[in-house]
């Protein structure tokens, strides 16, 4: 099924998400891939001011290629989220409801999502020059001295993605291989 959410969203609208849902994403969300968790995580450790407030936001494991003469953003294909696992409870811990990448996510990290209402979405891999054109803006907005892996700002139009894992931690990649066994090797 097809639903369109803008973002930020409320938690209540993405506590409505099902794992299998296709949702096309409109506003604004985050970029940050690995350095960018990293200095996330040493500040809020740190209890110092973060650089983006991440209450209700979504974050995309993304860090484009640089943008060819005309384009908003390079090719923006997601990261493998894994690498983002150690870091993430605490970022869902400080508000963040949602995170778009591609892979598999630690127990911790479904956990963690089950706790704090949110939602990770997968992009799919390879078709980075095609989601580029759903981003109708970026701006860096934090550590820009970390050049692609920068965190930046979005503006999105009908972003694709499904949903992967809900809030209440059922799991696509697991649901999903036991619908094919049931349908097709019972």
């Amino acid at each position: 099924m097809n639903k369109y959410v803008t973002v930020p969203a409320g938690a209540g609208e993405l506590k409505n998400l099902r794992a299998g849902d296709y949702v096309y994403l409109t506003g604004t969300i985050y970029t940050a891939r690995d350095a960018a968790h990293k200095r996330l995580y040493e500040t809020a450790e740190e209890k110092k001011e973060m650089p983006v407030d991440l209450k209700n936001q979504i974050v995309y494991y993304l860090g484009p290629t640089p943008a060819r003469e005309g384009q908003v953003i390079g090719s923006a294909g997601p990261t493998t989220s894994s690498r983002m696992d150690k870091y993430t409870p605490c970022m869902l811990s400080l508000g963040l409801k949602g995170m778009i990448g591609k892979g598999k996510r630690s127990m911790d990290v479904i956990e963690s999502m089950k706790e704090n209402g949110a939602v990770y979405f997968a992009a799919v891999g390879g078709a980075g020059a095609l989601l580029s054109k759903c981003i109708k803006k970026s701006e860096v907005v934090a550590y820009e001295d970390l050049g692609t892996e920068a965190i930046r700002k979005l503006e999105v139009e009908n972003l694709p993605v499904i949903v992967v894992i809900d809030s209440l931690g059922n799991n696509l990649y697991e649901t999903a291989v036991e619908d094919y066994k049931a349908k097709f090797l019972e």
